[in-house]
C-alpha cells in the first residue's frame, strides 16, 4: 500500500477541523493559540503534499516556510497579548476580557 495524494490531505483535514474546534469551544487564550496552530500546520502538510504529487517543484516547500515564518511572528506577538492580559486580569480567559481596548 502506498501513501498517496489522498491520504495527506485526509490528515490535512483532520488537522483542520481540529484545530478550528479547538477555536471554537476554548475559553483559554493559550488553547485557542494552540487551534490556530493546527490549522497552519494542516496549511503547511498540504503546501508540501501538493508539491510532492502535484509537480509544484520547490513552490510548496517555499510557501511553507513562509507560513513557518509567519507562524512564528503570529505567537511572539500573541504570547506578549496573552502576558498583558494575564497582567491586567489575573487570568487569559477570553470571554471576560472585553476592556482591552480601554
Amino acid at each position: 500500500m502506498t501513501i498517496g495524494l489522498t491520504h495527506y490531505l485526509v490528515v490535512g483535514a483532520l488537522l483542520f477541523s481540529l484545530g478550528v474546534f479547538a477555536i471554537i469551544t476554548r475559553k483559554n487564550a493559550i488553547m485557542v493559540l494552540m487551534g490556530l496552530e493546527l490549522i497552519l500546520n494542516s496549511a503547511n502538510l498540504n503546501f508540501i503534499a501538493f508539491s510532492k504529487f502535484g509537480g509544484l517543484n520547490m513552490e510548496g516547500h517555499v510557501a511553507t516556510l513562509f507560513v513557518i515564518i509567519l507562524a512564528a511572528a503570529e505567537v511572539a506577538v500573541a504570547l506578549a497579548i496573552v502576558l498583558n492580559i494575564y497582567q491586567n486580569y489575573k487570568h487569559i480567559n477570553i470571554d471576560e476580557v472585553n476592556a482591552l481596548k480601554e
